[in-house]
């Protein structure tokens, strides 16, 4: 399987990347910072460099085509504004989805957030509120699209080991959940042609991974 992940130097990125390539899998990264190809040489991933925030869909869809997915791991990141949630975490996911169409990639995984909503920020300029409502505007554009997207909503992120143990369902309470435990939860969506078009919810659990994801498609 080739997968390509936009902001392929991201933390959960470059775990999935790792993920991807020890199992022998193909991963290609986009990156906007050419710097950042050693890192992603180390996972095991090829590095393309393509600023989402700049790129024409023809660009895009010519990294993608021949893939197998597409999995939107991109994010304006810490520190950035308001206007950057938008163009990165709403308009990026769009164009990937353009482009995934483009080239014939049905399947496309988008890396949510636990609150993302459609609704507008009662503060304009709460970063967190608009990085929300990014979110939920790029799930939004995404079901509408005929593709086999699945959504994926991590709860906070830690850093912490993975145990491959999750609470994955369409709705779970509040909580956290390691980075290694979202990408491995990723790699096990792309598998499962029968998680497409799902929106999910996803904390640290009890459940392994395959036992969670099976119990949604069994």
């Amino acid at each position: 399987m080739q997968v390509v992940i936009a902001g392929g130097h991201g933390q959960i990125a470059l775990r999935l990347e790792r993920l991807l390539t020890l199992r022998g899998d193909s991963a290609v990264g986009l990156i906007r910072n050419p710097d950042q190809a050693g890192d992603l040489a180390s996972a095991g991933a090829t590095a393309v460099v393509l600023d989402l925030e700049k790129a024409a869909v023809d660009e895009v869809a010519s990294e993608v085509r021949g893939a197998d997915a597409v999995v939107f791991a991109a994010g304006a990141g810490p520190g950035s504004g308001t206007a950057r949630k938008d163009t990165v975490d709403r308009g990026a996911a769009g164009l990937l989805a353009d482009a995934a169409e483009r080239a014939g990639v049905r399947r496309y995984v988008l890396i949510s957030s636990m609150g993302a909503t459609t609704q507008e920020p009662a503060d304009p300029e709460d970063v967190f509120q608009v990085y929300l409502k990014a979110k939920g505007d790029s799930e939004a554009d995404l079901r509408r699209r005929d593709l086999d997207w699945t959504v994926l909503r991590p709860g906070g992120l830690t850093n912490d080991p993975g145990t491959g143990r999750v609470r994955l369902a369409p709705s779970v309470p509040r909580g956290k959940v390691s980075r290694d435990d979202v990408a491995a939860v990723v790699v096990t969506l792309l598998d499962d042609a029968r998680t497409a078009r799902l929106t999910l919810e996803l904390v640290g659990g009890d459940t392994t991974i395959d036992e969670a994801v099976g119990a949604l498609v069994g």
